[in-house]
């Protein structure tokens, strides 16, 4: 916190007494590497790999039902390897994970990979955004050898 904020040590102790509930956390012996709120899930959700900074790809799950920010974050891991994803997701309760209808991904065979082992009745979906890019993609080809 010093380096980031440019807060002393001591300032930082007594603005967060030992008693916090921040140190009595569930999650935070493995916070850095992954965070899972199992409340957040509903039966709608999506799948992303994203860099949230240079070199540290995520593996973040949202609940599209959601429309609050902070309520629809189902899981943030910093890694997109399959055994290290889906290790994390069977975590979630056999329940909330066979409840899941819909699942929207991009076209990643590992994404799809993740899917289909943690969520075995959700029907799996292609992200929009993926599949207009590929076809753009394919028209520019086209166009390109026509000419």
């Amino acid at each position: 916190m010093e380096t980031l904020f440019s807060i002393e040590d001591k300032l930082l102790e007594r603005a967060v007494p030992k008693s916090s509930r921040y140190l009595k956390w569930n999650q935070l012996p493995h916070a850095e590497k992954w965070l899972l709120f199992e409340k957040n899930i509903g039966a709608y959700i999506g799948i992303e790999e994203m860099y949230l900074s240079r070199d540290e790809l995520y593996t973040i799950l949202i609940n599209k039902e959601e429309k609050i920010a902070a309520g629809n974050i189902i899981t943030i891991l910093k890694d997109t390897d399959v055994k290290t994803v889906t290790s994390i997701l069977l975590k979630l309760s056999r329940f909330r994970r066979f409840q899941l209808r819909e699942i929207t991904l991009d076209m990643t065979p590992n994404m799809e990979q993740t899917a289909r082992i943690s969520f075995p009745v959700a029907r799996l979906v292609r992200d929009r955004f993926h599949v207009q890019k590929l076809a753009y993609e394919a028209v520019q080809d086209m166009r390109v050898n026509s000419r």
